[in-house]
């Protein structure tokens, strides 16, 4: 070995891809309107661009904020989220809707995701009940309709977790296999970090509002921190066929951007 061979390999580092995550995850209290809650999550960002779900973004209290407002729309219905993060939207609806499921694409944010609702779980809180993980078939018990499935975290009410690439046909096909019906709602908050993600989520959320039709909608909390990323949802809604149409009222400053309820349905 030459000595420019041997300083090159003495410039090697090998990490460990738990270095570049971080899980010091403190119980933080929310409120938005009556509503209290208490979940875990990060205060600061992972070195990780790809746990961004670790955080709950300023998006997300725009969007609880909007629901808490308005929580009749959600009496009900049945709701998936997308890029559900921690699951501090998800948890908040929970409380005035039978049927959610939270997804993300991100294996360690799903971690901390089904550790919130376990949480919610254990909690005083009447709208949630104990939950289990199962792993046979599907069954009914009463009101409550539990999965058996070994990606799937279900409990009472219906609050699930459950991983969603977008974009990925095999795993939208398995959420509409159990869920045949759809939604009527789709939720998402500040789900659009990368640009080469924004087409994915699209063709995502058409195939989820094509299930209902014009019964669907997507509600999308929006915060502009790009003239680019502006232009790019505003496209990519178009050429999915799709209508956005700002909910009066709701354009506000959130973290230091401006941030607006849209509402997004197939024209």
């Amino acid at each position: 070995m030459n000595r420019e061979e041997k300083e090159e390999e003495e410039e090697i580092v090998c990490l460990d891809a738990s270095f570049f995550m971080n899980d010091n995850y403190r119980l933080t209290t929310f409120t938005f309107g009556s509503q209290v809650i208490e979940l875990l999550c990060l205060h600061s960002a992972s070195t990780d661009f790809d746990l961004t779900g670790q955080l709950v973004w300023p998006g997300a209290l725009l969007l609880n904020d909007y629901l808490a407002k308005n929580a009749e729309m959600l009496k009900g219905c049945s709701i998936i989220e997308l890029g559900s993060g921690v699951g501090v939207t998800g948890i908040l609806c929970s409380k005035f809707c039978p049927q959610l499921l939270l997804t993300d694409h991100n294996d360690e944010v799903l971690k901390i995701l089904k550790k919130n609702i376990e949480l919610c779980a254990s909690s005083e809180n009447p709208n949630c009940c104990a939950g289990k993980r199962e792993k046979q078939k599907n069954t009914k018990c009463g009101q409550m309709f539990i999965l058996r499935h070994t990606d799937i975290f279900l409990l009472h009410a219906e609050l699930a977790a459950e991983k969603l690439e977008w974009g990925n046909s095999d795993h939208i096909d398995q959420i509409l296999q159990r869920y045949s019906r759809g939604f009527d709602l789709i939720l998402g908050a500040d789900i659009y970090i990368l640009q080469s993600s924004v087409p994915l989520l699209f063709d995502t959320v058409e195939r989820l509002l094509h299930v209902r039709g014009g019964q669907c909608k997507f509600i999308l909390a929006y915060v502009s921190r790009t003239k680019t990323m502006d232009s790019l949802i505003m496209k990519q809604a178009a050429e999915h066929g799709m209508r956005m149409v700002e909910v009066t009222g709701t354009r506000s400053v959130v973290g230091n951007h401006e941030g607006v309820i849209f509402e997004v349905a197939l024209q």
